[in-house]
């Protein structure tokens, strides 16, 4: 597997820009093409999970927009999950995941997933690190039994610089239509950058594995990321798309058959 740094990503900057003029059109080509993907995990009742994580303001809840606008809600299920309930806590991190896994025919996205455990809650020290430190080999073997029952499952993080970050909390401050997307947590959080990357630095280097790979993707430039994602996402199930554009050909000329057998019938 490629070795994966966000340490590296940071401090290297100059992250990529995407001012073509071409975007729209790049991005709802790419849209439709998830469309065909979407019919073709309806119609195999086939199963696909889009992981998302990455820093607070880095972009997520437009990715996920972009990835959903043309899609049958009635197939794509978006699950953000916030802090556990009282309930939730007192049972194993991974059930209120394990409730909202797709069904057949249906694609789930997660804003925010079980890799909480080796972020926040290790960051925010929520959970002892007897706890934690366990959760990276117990998230392989949940991801391999995922892949291996047939669902495909994508992991994208969201890298963001802190100068970046900074900006779009103070656009979301000022904006009373953005406002409810910061609070105080969200804030000082911003005191512990350092202990956040190394957790994701060390979470990408333990669970970046062959069945299930984590696409980085540097999101100062909102248009390159979501171009990037849904490049990603479309790549990753294209052969969805493929088994519908053959099961279309193959129906039209199944059905179109049928239909000439039933012409000659009645003229004869």
């Amino acid at each position: 597997m490629a070795t994966l740094s966000l340490k590296r990503l940071l401090k290297k900057g100059g992250f990529p820009v995407d001012n073509s003029k071409d975007y729209a059109k790049t991005l709802e080509k790419l849209q439709l093409r998830l469309v065909r993907i979407q019919q073709g995990v309806w119609h195999s009742q086939r199963r696909a999970l889009i992981l998302l994580e990455g820093f607070d303001a880095a972009g997520k809840g437009g990715t996920i927009r972009r990835l959903t606008e043309h899609l049958d809600p009635r197939g794509v299920k978006v699950h953000a999950f916030g802090p556990p309930t009282s309930d939730e806590q007192g049972r194993h991190y991974l059930y209120r995941f394990w409730q909202a896994l797709p069904k057949p025919g249906e694609c789930a996205i997660f804003d925010r997933t079980w890799y909480g455990r080796v972020l926040v809650e290790r960051v925010n020290e929520l959970t002892p690190k007897t706890r934690w430190s366990q959760a990276y080999e117990e998230i392989n073997r949940i991801e391999k039994m995922l892949v291996d029952d047939g669902i495909d499952v994508v992991k994208v993080f969201l890298a963001i610089s802190p100068d970046e970050q900074l900006r779009r909390f103070k656009v979301r401050i000022k904006d009373p239509y953005k406002q409810w997307k910061i609070t105080p947590e969200d804030i000082d959080a911003r005191k512990k950058w350092k202990a956040y990357v190394e957790a994701a630095e060390e979470m990408l280097k333990k669970t970046n594995t062959r069945i299930a790979p984590w696409h980085l993707i540097p999101a100062d430039h909102k248009h390159y990321a979501r171009r990037r994602v849904l490049e990603i996402v479309n790549a990753q199930l294209k052969h969805h798309s493929d088994w519908m554009e053959k099961e279309v050909l193959h129906r039209k000329a199944r059905d179109l058959k049928k239909a000439l057998r039933k012409l000659k019938k009645a003229g004869s």
